[in-house]
C-alpha cells in the first residue's frame, strides 16, 4: 500500500468515527472528573504561560480546548475532516480561540522551530515509521521546546510500551520524565489493566 492509499484509508476510517469518538471517557472528557484529571495533568506538565502548543492528532479537540483554556495558544492537527470539523464546534461553542487544520501527523507541513510544546495522545503507536516521526516532531519545537507522548500498550496487542517509545526519542531529548497512568482510573473513566504511561521530555537545541 502507497502512502496516498494509506492516508485515504487512516482517513475514511477516523472520519466513520468521528461521530461516536467523544463516547470514550477519556475523548470527549464529558465526564467532569475525567475532565479535571486531564485538565490537572497537562497543566502539571505545561508549567507555562502563553505557550505555543501543537495537539497532534487532535481528533475532536477534546485537549485542545482544555490546553486553550489554561490561556495556550493552541494548533490542532488531525487527518480527518470530520474530526476537525467537530473540534472547531467544540471550541466556539466555549468561546476559544483554536487554530485547527487538516493534516498529515506524520508530515506537518508547519512552521519549524516554532512551538513551545507538542501534545500527542495515542497516535503514535498508529503512524508508519515512527522513529521517523518523531525526528520531523522535534524540528518543529524550538530550542528546549517540550514533547509529551501520551501512549499505551493495550490488551488488544496493538500499541507502544514506553521501552520502545524512549528508545525511538532523537538525540536532541537527551533526558525524560516517565509517569504511569495505567493506576489512576480518573484519566480513563473506569479501571484499566493494560500500559498506559506519559513520557515528557525537553529539547536540548
Amino acid at each position: 500500500m502507497n502512502d496516498e492509499d494509506r492516508l485515504d484509508k487512516s482517513r475514511q476510517y477516523w472520519d466513520n468515527f468521528a461521530r461516536s469518538f467523544d463516547d470514550e471517557p477519556d475523548h470527549g472528557l464529558r465526564d467532569p472528573v475525567v475532565r479535571e484529571q486531564w485538565t490537572n495533568f497537562l497543566q502539571a506538565s505545561l508549567p507555562f504561560t502563553n505557550a505555543t502548543i501543537l495537539d497532534i492528532g487532535c481528533g475532536t479537540g477534546s485537549l485542545s480546548v482544555v490546553l486553550a483554556g489554561l490561556e495556550h495558544n493552541v494548533t490542532g492537527i488531525d487527518l480527518a475532516p470530520s474530526m476537525i470539523a467537530l473540534a472547531r464546534t467544540k471550541a466556539t461553542a466555549l468561546g476559544l480561540q483554536v487554530e485547527f487544520h487538516v493534516m498529515d501527523a506524520a508530515s506537518p507541513q508547519l512552521p519549524l522551530n516554532h512551538y513551545d510544546a507538542i501534545v500527542c495522545r495515542h497516535l503514535l503507536w498508529t503512524l508508519p515509521e515512527p522513529k521517523e516521526v518523531l525526528q520531523r516532531w522535534a524540528g518543529l519545537l524550538k530550542p528546549k521546546g517540550r514533547l509529551i507522548l501520551i501512549e499505551g500498550y493495550w490488551g488488544t496487542n496493538t500499541g507502544l510500551r514506553a521501552s520502545e517509545v524512549i528508545e525511538m526519542l532523537p538525540n536532541s531529548f537527551p533526558d525524560y520524565s516517565f509517569q504511569d497512568l495505567s493506576e489512576n482510573s480518573n484519566f480513563w473513566g473506569r479501571e484499566v489493566s493494560d500500559e498506559r504511561y506519559a513520557i515528557i521530555t525537553d529539547k536540548d537545541y
